[in-house]
């Protein structure tokens, strides 16, 4: 049975002094930056990292204008992770094995998975050597007696290569002729591939943490300060349909593997006494997330849980009247539940949003009727690049920055799921 969040977190210990770590490059309008200006509130000191950047293939720190626009402090080591970019034994990456795939014959493209191998395992190795060096770093910005907060950041994974996108595009957004299975893409080399990859990215890393902090983590620990992790998860939430607080889940959301690795990790070193959850949060509309269209129908029903939970506050009350003026003057918020119930009361959406079954691949039907839903809410909007969905977005990371803040310093479990209901209760601060 899964751990659905319920009850409004209780203000935590955390106080100034106090150290979040934001293991991984903080980018705008993410899940993070709610986690970031709920520790702000707290007075707690917010270490920054970066991922690095590429120049002429090769990983490097920023330069100095790059990193004079980071908050201090910062840890200017790269942490880039994944392999796609890494050369194996004789200098050939990945990416350079599939630089000459034409879209016409990605399907039929080999892979040399021994060559991937050795570029993993060297990506690996490059990944744990930063990842110490930045813990050395770590440790001169922490003071005596403070409890720290590391933050996992890490996701995502798409190789860097130009057949990947025109697929994925396909695989999430494609309809008619355009449409590509998932289940297709994924049993393809260049799919093997992209798992290896995802799973490198949004897991591993975790694990590379949660071993490589060890030392810090006990020595802190001993000085009388508490060492907590939190991760961000995507394993469908709740959402309302016909007035009850229901699962659901996108799809094809070909991340999920990864992101079930993700839980097991923070499961196994739960079971040996360390503070970690993965936060399973709801769906919102990121820089990163323009590639799967559909996935902001599950937003929507946000703002019935907004009138349900928290109407009576004055904050409630903002964000419903901000996202009534977005909309056509003849729209209201009950058309679009009616639309939003529908909808996941389709069979093609109900046989895709069965939990013991997560993540399942998609149909063709499942993907029209995702895509043609996503077109109609999009139409009710007085201007279709303004969408109610960016204001609930930021509601629901704000609110998951309060849960995951609070919530992480005595973790109820190491797996958690923040539906809508609980968004909407932890508005009002």
């Amino acid at each position: 049975m899964p751990n659905f969040l319920k009850i409004k977190p209780e203000i935590s210990p955390y106080k100034k002094g106090d150290v979040l770590v934001l293991f991984g490059e903080l980018f705008q309008r993410g899940y993070a930056n709610g986690l970031a200006e709920e520790a702000k509130r707290r007075g707690m000191t917010i270490v920054h990292a970066t991922v690095g950047r590429r120049e002429n293939g090769t990983l490097r720190a920023l330069h100095a204008e790059e990193a004079a626009k980071i908050p201090q402090p910062f840890i200017n080591i790269p942490l880039e992770a994944g392999f796609d970019m890494e050369p194996d034994n004789k200098g050939l990456s990945p990416n350079e094995q599939l630089k000459d795939v034409k879209l016409s014959e990605w399907e039929s493209a080999k892979i040399n998975f021994t060559s991937i191998e050795e570029s993993r395992s060297r990506a690996v190795a490059r990944f744990r050597k930063n990842v110490e060096a930045f813990m050395q770093e770590l440790e001169k910005l922490i003071p005596e007696g403070a409890n720290v907060l590391f933050a996992h950041l890490m996701a995502g994974g798409v190789p860097r290569i130009k057949i990947v996108m025109p697929l994925m595009n396909r695989t999430c957004k494609g309809s008619g002729d355009r449409y590509l299975s998932s289940e297709q893409f994924w049993k393809s080399d260049i799919g093997r591939f992209c798992e290896i990859n995802f799973k490198e990215v949004t897991a591993e890393t975790m694990r590379h943490l949660l071993e490589l902090s060890t030392p810090l983590r006990e020595k802190i620990e001993r000085r009388g300060g508490r060492v907590s992790y939190t991760g961000y998860g995507y394993h469908g939430t709740e959402i309302l349909i016909n007035g009850q607080y229901c699962w659901q889940t996108y799809t094809p959301y070909i991340q999920g593997w990864a992101k079930k690795e993700l839980e097991n990790i923070a499961i196994e070193y739960s079971k040996k006494g360390v503070h970690v959850c993965i936060y399973n949060c709801p769906e919102i509309l990121t820089n990163s997330s323009s590639i799967f269209q559909g996935v902001e129908v599950s937003l929507y029903p946000l703002i019935g849980a907004i009138q349900k939970e928290s109407k009576s506050s004055a904050e409630g009350n903002k964000i419903l009247a901000d996202c009534k003026a977005l909309l056509k003057e003849n729209i209201h918020f009950e058309d679009i539940q009616k639309i939003t119930d529908q909808y996941f009361n389709t069979p093609e959406i109900k046989d895709h949003c069965h939990f013991e079954k997560w993540p399942q691949h998609s149909s063709r039907l499942q993907l029209e009727t995702m895509l043609r839903t996503s077109e109609h809410l999009i139409s009710l909007h007085s201007d279709e690049k303004n969408l109610i969905s960016g204001e609930l977005s930021e509601v629901v990371f704000k609110s998951c920055g309060y849960i995951m803040l609070h919530g992480s310093w005595q973790p109820s479990a190491p797996v958690a799921w923040i539906g809508h209901d609980l968004v909407a209760r932890c508005i009002y601060q």
